[in-house]
């Protein structure tokens, strides 16, 4: 009996006439994710990825790693046979015995993609059921919410029986909507908000500020860890690391504190700028819920943008504390973003923000100071580090 893993499409399969360049995206993730746990025969077929794993890989394992690649609608370990009902059934009972033996309920499912199979889907069903139950009598039926429901195709190369189906991660392919910058802070928002364009198809990089002696060498390393724990969903990751305690220092000796935190802000974006440029970047993202911070009010977040040259994504901008939560435990960054390390932002922080600057007021106050030259400085000192997927640093005690 030969095990297969079926990897069903998502939104993929809706694509129309450029369909196959998403599905050799997909392919091609699943393959990189595939490749430090063996070595598998890959095939695809009715928006279907067919992965039979070779020479012992690990399907347990495999199927853990496909369930953080997005593009994945579904994902089924399946038994193969000939389009033989009578063969199906002569071998359920040893197949299903792992996932039926202590169940106590049941649904079977059968889909009949063949249409030259003699049997329809209707009484695969109900045969299918009746050598279940007699396998396994203990079982009843429930078709409502069943606690396993066991599935049935025949596709047009053969009988795929399977009672494991997870649900994917949905989304596009990484890499098939183009590359953007996370400003990566230390905090909860933004690696779920990386999280989130990477499942729009987006190569996701990082960029962090550092203000040594004001920062520590562990808050640094913190985020460090951030970018690697991302790369179980987002892939490698490029991580760019910018001295930023010049800048601060000068914000802070020359511009009204009041609006320090925008300015800080906004000279970020403008460090982002410089490198989207250079390196191929087509927007910048952002960690950003509205009204959840001073700098994050309406006004401050149109002057933070009046210093894009590229669209800002901000995907968790609608979103509260409790559902950015929700979602940075479920991809495990959060243990590590409430780690007790400060980034920069705090650096200076004012005692009163203007929580309604007006873009007038910042331009005004970013005259000050020769900031443009300071940005050109930082650039040019910045650090480059690559985090890989599947190799794990410990960087914390």
């Amino acid at each position: 009996m030969t095990e297969v893993i079926l990897v069903k499409y998502g939104e993929i399969a809706l694509k129309g006439e450029n369909k196959s360049t998403f599905e050799d995206m997909l392919l091609k993730n699943i393959k990189r994710r595939l490749k430090k746990i063996g070595k598998f025969e890959y095939s695809r077929r009715q928006s279907t990825v067919y992965i039979e794993p070779l020479d012992g890989a690990d399907i347990d394992e495999a199927v853990c790693s496909l369930e953080k690649v997005f593009g994945i609608g579904a994902i089924q370990r399946c038994a193969v046979f000939p389009k033989d009902f009578r063969a199906v059934v002569d071998s359920l009972g040893e197949y299903l015995a792992d996932a039926l033996g202590n169940a106590k309920t049941f649904k079977i499912e059968a889909k009949r993609s063949d249409k030259t199979f003699p049997m329809r889907s209707p009484d695969i069903q109900q045969q299918l059921g009746d050598a279940v139950l007699d396998a396994f009598p203990h079982l009843g039926v429930d078709v409502h919410e069943p606690e396993i429901t066991v599935r049935l195709e025949i596709r047009d190369n053969g009988a795929y029986l399977s009672a494991k189906r997870i649900i994917g991660q949905g989304g596009m392919p990484v890499g098939s909507s183009g590359k953007a910058l996370l400003m990566l802070s230390g905090g909860i928002d933004s690696p779920v908000a990386g999280y989130m364009m990477a499942k729009r198809g987006l190569v996701v990089d990082c960029i962090h500020y550092v203000s040594p002696p004001y920062t520590s060498d562990r808050a640094r390393l913190k985020v460090e860890k951030l970018c690697e724990e991302m790369t179980e969903y987002c892939g490698d990751i490029i991580f760019y690391c910018v001295p930023f305690t010049e800048i601060q220092e000068a914000l802070r000796d020359n511009c009204p504190e009041q609006y320090f935190t925008v300015l800080m802000r906004r000279l970020m974006v403008k460090i982002a700028n410089k490198i989207c440029a250079r390196d191929g970047y087509g927007a910048i993202i952002t960690g950003e819920s509205l009204a959840q911070v001073a700098s994050q009010t309406l006004q401050a977040l149109n002057c933070t943008n009046a210093a894009a040259e590229l669209p800002i994504f901000r995907p968790v901008i609608g979103m509260d504390k409790i559902e950015i939560t929700e979602i940075s435990r479920k991809i495990g960054t959060y243990e590590t973003s409430i780690m007790p390390y400060e980034d920069c932002c705090t650096v200076f922080s004012p005692k009163h923000p203007r929580t309604r600057p007006k873009i007038e007021e910042i331009l005004e106050a970013e005259k000050a100071y020769d900031f443009d030259k300071m940005i050109d400085e930082a650039v040019a000192k910045i650090e480059v580090k690559r985090f890989k997927y599947g190799e794990k640093t410990v960087f914390l005690d």
